[in-house]
């Protein structure tokens, strides 16, 4: 029964899309026939998701309209679990419970990440806390591994849970900058298959940059857990030698630190940069939570045990009239599209499990959700506009002022009929930058009403959900390759490659009445600027309360001194975070332009 709903009975998926579909989100239930056609997982996502609603047969109708012909893509994990008789989480992924430096916490950390991957999670872990490498214990006489041996550890029992699965690991590993084994931490994928499901990023400080900046010294710092960690959990910890802690470890010139990470992120296309002051400075829960770490693609900065309740808007579906001279964005059709994703991601909350009740409690506690954007090159394309061009940003930054109000306006009604988040204190709340930012009207209604999500945005690469949706461009990142060869992993672990174009550039090469030269708005990747790509970042960040996801693609002959210079305009425009990718600086690519003259990173996504 699909409660009267009406289904678009003809929906053709291009190759790509089938692949994926077929190897990530079809259902197939143990002695059942699997889902027939795409169709069949819209409704039962729909479908499970409403169930937590007052009225589930008006929001799954809603629902299902939503994600009809891919207006709405929820995070992975949501099309692949929602529904369906699997014990497995809605989140697309989570940070860790803080790492306490003992070996009781270590074990206990290593649990919770066994549990979280087995659920379907990936998880980002700051491995801060732990003691350098040759530091003493003093209960046994040993001397300290440091946080790298460990993190090959998790590596492993990232590799050993997903063996089986069609699905890659996701880990994030962070370390403070002044960390005595930052410089191993650098240089850590250097060694090629090393840490191979991690993405690496130190955490930055302004400390820092400013004394890169002055070429001033550095000093690396014997890590002081904080008070709470201080427990009979972490007594060794206590007693391994607590004078040492936050003591001076060793000094150096904060741009010889700096100059490493720049070489290595030219070598290997890490470790990325987490701006991290930045990022707490601009948090909208300053005042309950600190944040040392990011999901494993960077878009949602989250503290012990947060979770990632992802979903994007496929801008592409939003044209009409694409390539027309009257093509323009549908308003009406793009603010009903979010006020439905809002509240669908909101009851995701709800709907979903957890892998561990530290989870539960705080995504229930904070109710953070991420709503973003795919298919934004390929929008701007079909509307004939230029990806690094001053209008094509001007663009873009109205899409996504427009997208943060009603998705803030939503979230207050939400808060007036199903309450506002637990960890609200709106006083508090209403001075944190990001909220003074909003239009009065949205503040007014904060201050009365409260609000039902402490975070309502960020921009996830999107990879997987945009091959789904027919190749759209990912994220905001531009057009890739206008064609380009994929592999894709099966369910039986075979790799598949498969052909695949744009979605604008196949949508342009179909249309009957279009001849001639391809127009100028269709440019790639490798030849747009690193100042396009950050510009682009930039004039969006400041409508994105969580973080946005982005990678400067460099040509392969980019020098040191153009990564240098990336990230530190990266830091100069105030993103939150910045990664690099040279082609040719890392292996094991599964994204290759047709000629396969450079190809893409790895895709780390967890969807």
């Amino acid at each position: 029964m699909h409660s009267g709903l009406l289904y678009p009975l003809n929906v053709d998926l291009l190759p790509i899309s089938e692949a994926i579909w077929k190897s990530r989100y079809r259902y197939v239930p143990q002695g059942s026939a699997p889902e027939k056609a795409i169709v069949d997982t819209w409704q039962r996502v729909a479908r499970a998701i409403a169930a937590v609603e007052a009225d589930p047969d008006h929001w799954q109708a809603i629902f299902f309209s939503a994600l009809t012909d891919f207006l709405f893509l929820p995070g992975g994990r949501v099309l692949a679990g929602a529904g369906t008789n699997r014990r497995v989480t809605l989140f697309n992924c989570f940070v860790a419970g803080r790492l306490l430096d003992s070996v009781e916490g270590i074990l206990d950390s290593l649990k919770e990440a066994a549990l979280t991957m087995q659920r379907g999670g990936g998880i980002g872990c700051d491995f801060s806390n732990l003691r350098p490498s040759g530091s003493p214990a003093a209960m046994t006489g040993t001397r300290a591994s440091g946080p790298l041996p460990f993190m090959h550890i998790w590596d492993s029992l990232c590799e050993t849970m997903l063996a089986t699965s069609s699905r890659r690991g996701a880990l994030m590993g962070t370390l403070r900058c002044d960390h005595p084994d930052i410089e191993a931490f650098i240089a850590a994928k250097t060694e090629h298959g090393v840490l191979s499901n991690f993405n690496l990023s130190v955490l930055v400080s302004d400390d820092f940059m400013q004394a890169v900046a002055a070429n001033g010294p550095w000093q690396l710092i014997y890590p002081a857990p904080p008070a709470s960690d201080y427990s009979s959990r972490s007594r060794d910890s206590q007693t391994a030698n607590p004078r040492m802690a936050g003591q001076v470890y060793r000094r150096l010139p904060a741009r010889d630190l700096w100059n490493q990470m720049i070489r290595a992120a030219h070598a290997t296309a890490e470790p990325g940069m987490l701006f991290i002051d930045n990022i707490n400075r601009n948090n909208n829960l300053y005042y309950c939570e600190t944040i040392s770490a990011a999901n494993p693609c960077g878009e949602i900065p989250l503290p012990p045990h947060g979770a990632c309740d992802l979903g994007s808007l496929n801008l592409t579906a939003l044209v009409m009239s694409p390539f027309a001279a009257s093509a323009e964005l549908d308003w009406q059709k793009l603010h009903h599209t979010v006020r439905v994703a809002v509240r669908f991601l909101d009851d995701v909350i709800d709907a979903s499990q957890f892998p561990l009740e530290a989870q539960a409690s705080q995504a229930r506690g904070t109710r953070r959700i991420g709503l973003g954007i795919t298919g934004l090159a390929d929008m701007l394309v079909m509307l004939h506009l230029s990806y690094d061009s001053d209008q094509g940003r001007a663009f873009a930054r109205r899409v996504m002022e427009s997208i943060r109000d009603t998705a803030y306006a939503t979230s207050i009604e939400l808060a007036k009929e199903k309450g506002p988040f637990p960890f609200l204190d709106k006083t508090k709340y209403l001075e944190a930058p990001f909220i003074r930012r909003l239009p009065e009207h949205l503040r007014a209604g904060i201050a009365e009403y409260g609000i039902r999500n402490s975070h309502l945005l960020a921009i996830a690469p999107a990879g997987t959900i945009s091959l789904l949706a027919g190749n759209v461009s990912s994220g905001i990142e531009p057009i890739y390759a206008l064609e380009a060869t994929r592999e894709i992993r099966q369910h039986d672990l075979k790799i598949e490659r498969l052909d695949i174009r744009d979605y604008a550039y196949q949508q342009w090469q179909t249309s009957t009445d279009r001849a001639g030269t391809l127009p100028k708005s269709f440019v790639t990747a490798d030849s747009i600027s690193a100042e396009a790509h950050l510009a682009m970042q930039a004039c969006l960040q400041p409508f994105v309360d969580n973080a946005i996801s982005k990678t400067v693609n460099l040509s392969a002959d980019a020098s040191l001194e153009d990564v240098n210079q990336v990230f530190h305009d990266a830091n100069a425009l105030g993103l939150k975070g910045c990664t690099v990718f040279r082609p040719g600086a890392r292996r094991g690519q599964i994204l290759r332009v047709r000629d396969e003259a450079h190809c893409c990173h790895v895709d780390r996504e967890a969807d």
